[in-house]
């Protein structure tokens, strides 16, 4: 007998027992409205029904990859009316797949309409995206997007049942920073973007201005790029001590009761530095350039989004120089950055070798796609599996320290396609491919990948190795690129990154240190057992080098000034 179930289980596994039930029909209906007053016109963009099992903060704050995050469906809507009710019909769910598959019990359920505007772009299609409003592109936040008061439901699809919410809650608008002696900020409209997507667009930059700029105004000054993710204000600038009445926010990250009250010791330390006589004079700035697809640009040119990176150094970059006494030359222009921010620190550098002077490139995403996280993309066929031919395995997309396995790459993917098809769910996956891939006949970006099964597309991953794969690009560009990168790539990544982020690191060194005429003669450095984002400091951990990017990298930056400028260049006016 033992045998034969043996045999019966072994069929299965071969034949059909891997494969999801047949589904039925849901019994549990749903419906949405908008309430009267909470829009004035009709709406498109994505309808999201989520469901968490507590109410410790508002179901759309806990949607999340992983083992702990809340369900959520979604769908696309047209020309929903204010007062008309929708019939939820969910295209996809995360983690389960249908409403059908939750399992009976007592929710806290709130749906969110994530609103999309029209564009009509010069390549002539149209395309229904959201309009960042200040926010960064995040769904669950962005002003003008609509909710309904969470509410607590009990639910059994086997029994059936009828839920009914109303979306009557409007997110406010953002109020812009104000301009202080250090910090201002600016709004630029960008005629290349502008002409891109068919309605005007706006580049912004948070300006921190050396102290002593209104004293001395014959000073003009060198420039730092700071790039990463949209950010509200400049950050890590703090010109008052920490607040007496903090109420102490732990970090389960880093392991710290009072994270938050260190962040703010850092702030105004790197101020009394920033004000004081050690640190050169000089020009940071945060620069915002969010897109309908995430909350940057990846500051380089791209078919779906537009030229940015023309954009940003060749309109705004000039822009601020012009305004701030900027010495204005590539020689006195720095980046740096982690994270997305050190792949763009990088991009840029190599896409704009003549404009900028050096990167310093921490933790950045992958620079080579054999080792776009874990996925290959040239090479394997499917990007969620490991396959074999008689099993798959699961690709980790996230881990710790200590290789614990937080979620996989399918994970966050099929999060990505219930927040929003057609690459619109402002996740990080769809947004490499946004910037990555070639423009689809429909107007939106190609998929390298069939986002529900995980299968590669090779042609389009052809296309991202020429346009955007940079190790390959500096190693076939090399005789021409070289001589004008040697001595500007600072690479620093942790050899635990929580992303996998160092495997692309590796794989970019062994390109680096085997260059000649010239050798690239810069750094690759690692962090032993240090997570994402490390950026080189061997002294601190990374709870505390993260929050000191902004001086870091300064001497090194004035050292390789006066190592390269031209004859005649102005390397005293900003020395006092």
């Amino acid at each position: 007998m033992l045998q034969k179930l043996a045999f019966m289980a072994a069929v299965c596994l071969l034949a059909a027992c891997n494969r999801a039930p047949a589904q039925t029909a849901a019994t549990e209906t749903v419906t949405l409205s908008v309430a009267e007053g909470a829009a004035s016109a009709p709406l498109d963009g994505r309808l999201l029904l989520i469901f968490a099992d507590n109410g410790d903060t508002e179901p759309r704050f806990q949607v999340r990859a992983g083992a702990n995050g809340a369900q959520v469906f979604g769908m696309n809507v047209d020309d929903m009316k204010a007062g008309t009710a929708v019939s939820f019909e969910p295209g996809f769910g995360y983690p389960l797949r249908t409403l059908q598959a939750m399992p009976a019990g007592d929710y806290v359920v709130q749906a969110v309409l994530h609103k999309y505007d029209t564009f009509k772009l010069e390549t002539g299609h149209t395309v229904k995206l959201p309009m960042d409003q200040g926010e960064g592109q995040q769904w669950n936040r962005s002003p003008g997007n609509i909710y309904s008061t969470p509410k607590t439901v009990h639910i059994d699809p086997a029994k059936g049942g009828a839920l009914s919410l109303v979306l009557d809650q409007v997110i406010p608008p953002i109020e812009a920073p104000a301009d202080s002696k250090y910090v201002r900020h600016i709004r630029l409209k960008s005629e290349l973007l502008s002409k891109f997507w068919g309605r005007d667009m706006y580049l912004g930059a948070h300006v921190l201005l050396p102290e002593g700029f209104d004293e001395h105004p014959d000073a003009h000054y060198p420039l730092a790029v700071f790039h990463g993710h949209f950010p509200a204000d400049f950050g890590g600038f703090r010109e008052t001590p920490p607040d007496p009445d903090l109420v102490c926010e732990p970090s389960e990250r880093f392991g710290e009761p009072c994270y938050n009250r260190i962040v703010q010791q850092e702030a105004y330390d790197f101020y009394k530095a920033w004000t004081g006589p050690d640190l050169p004079r000089m020009i940071i700035i945060e620069i915002q350039h969010a897109t309908p697809y995430y909350d940057d640009s990846y500051a380089v040119n791209s078919a779906n989004m537009g030229p940015y990176g023309d954009a940003i150094t060749r309109e705004l970059i000039p822009y601020i120089e012009a305004q701030f006494r900027g010495i204005g030359a590539g020689w006195s222009r720095f980046l740096y950055g982690g994270s997305t921010g050190g792949w763009e620190a990088a991009a840029v550098q190599i896409f704009y070798p003549d404009d900028y002077n050096g990167a310093f490139i921490a933790c950045p995403d992958p620079m080579d796609f054999r080792a776009y996280e874990l996925v290959n993309i040239y090479e394997h066929k499917n990007a969620y599996y490991d396959m074999g031919t008689f099993n798959k395995v699961a690709r980790p997309a996230h881990r710790d320290w200590l290789g614990r396995i937080a979620y996989t790459v399918r994970d966050e993917n099929h999060m990505e396609l219930a927040l929003g098809d057609r690459s619109r769910s402002g996740g990080q996956w769809d947004i490499w491919e946004a910037v990555f891939s070639p423009m689809g006949p429909d107007g939106y970006p190609t998929r390298i990948w069939d986002k529900e099964s995980g299968t590669i597309n090779p042609d389009v991953a052809a296309y991202w190795r020429e346009h955007y794969d940079l190790r390959h690009i500096m190693e076939r560009d090399w005789a021409t690129l070289g001589p004008k990168l040697a001595g500007k790539l600072h690479i620093y990544v942790g050899d635990m990154d929580n992303y996998y982020l160092n495997d692309a690191v590796y794989l970019t060194e062994d390109f680096l240190k085997s260059t000649t005429n010239p050798h690239y003669d810069g750094v690759v450095d690692y962090g032993d057992r240090a997570e994402h984002c490390w950026n080189g400091d061997h002294e601190n951990g990374n709870h505390i080098s993260r929050l000191r990017y902004n001086s870091m990298y300064v001497k090194q930056m004035v050292a390789r000034m006066e190592a390269t400028a031209p004859a005649g260049a102005d390397l005293t006016s900003w020395r006092y």
